[in-house]
């Protein structure tokens, strides 16, 4: 199988190249400049019409959303443990939380990043207003889920949506309400940026805020 990975450093395809280093696959890097709007270019909506990354090319075929790539390849690699199996008892709780991270709090941070696009430029102060109170009571949720049965979302062991909220938690980090500020999700951040993994993404996609 030969995959090529569509990014942008840090954004949305961040999830998927985490766990394409992982799982130790081979893939080969696209990088996609946001400074020059190539995500909206004719050639890259060809690929992706929604122009947003990730875009991860299978064996030709161009796939999207970063949440269903990143189920598939936890599926496809079951021997990672991070996704548990149909017959699992585990199994609900772990879909519920990647829905639940892809429905209520992957838009509130790019409405957070991205107000304009729904208010317009001059409500903008308005919609970060809202979206910090909104954003502040899921960070306590998930930190009060952590208390009381983590460390992880599932208990002992990450599964796909730990790397997923770590993700998230990162596009909070200058917000007003920074995930980090709940003990549970500081600490599972620290669990999961200690992952040599962590590193190796941080140097291909030439990061170094929130190290």
């Amino acid at each position: 199988m030969t995959m090529q990975l569509y990014f942008a450093p840090g954004s949305a395809s961040f999830l998927v190249h985490w766990l394409l280093i992982e799982l130790d696959l081979p893939y080969e890097l696209r990088l996609v400049d946001f400074s020059s709007r190539a995500q909206k270019s004719p050639d890259y909506l060809a690929l992706n019409p929604n122009g947003v990354v990730p875009t991860l090319v299978v064996d030709g075929k161009p796939q999207h959303e970063a949440a269903a790539l990143a189920l598939w390849l936890a599926e496809a690699h079951p021997q990672a443990g991070f996704a548990p199996p149909v017959a699992d008892p585990r199994r609900l709780d772990f879909l519920q939380w990647m829905f639940d991270l892809a429905n209520e709090v992957q838009p509130l941070l790019r409405q957070w990043w991205y107000p304009a696009e729904v208010a317009g430029e001059a409500n903008s102060d308005a919609v970060h207003a809202r979206v910090a109170q909104r954003l502040a009571a899921h960070w306590q949720r998930i930190g009060a889920h952590l208390a009381a049965h983590g460390p992880y979302l599932l208990g002992d062991a990450p599964c796909v949506a730990d790397f997923y909220l770590v993700m998230l938690m990162r596009w909070s980090r200058n917000s007003p309400v920074p995930a980090t500020d709940q003990p549970e999700l500081l600490a599972l951040a620290q669990r999961m940026k200690a992952r040599p993994t962590f590193k190796t993404l941080y140097e291909r996609e030439g990061l170094s805020e929130w190290a």
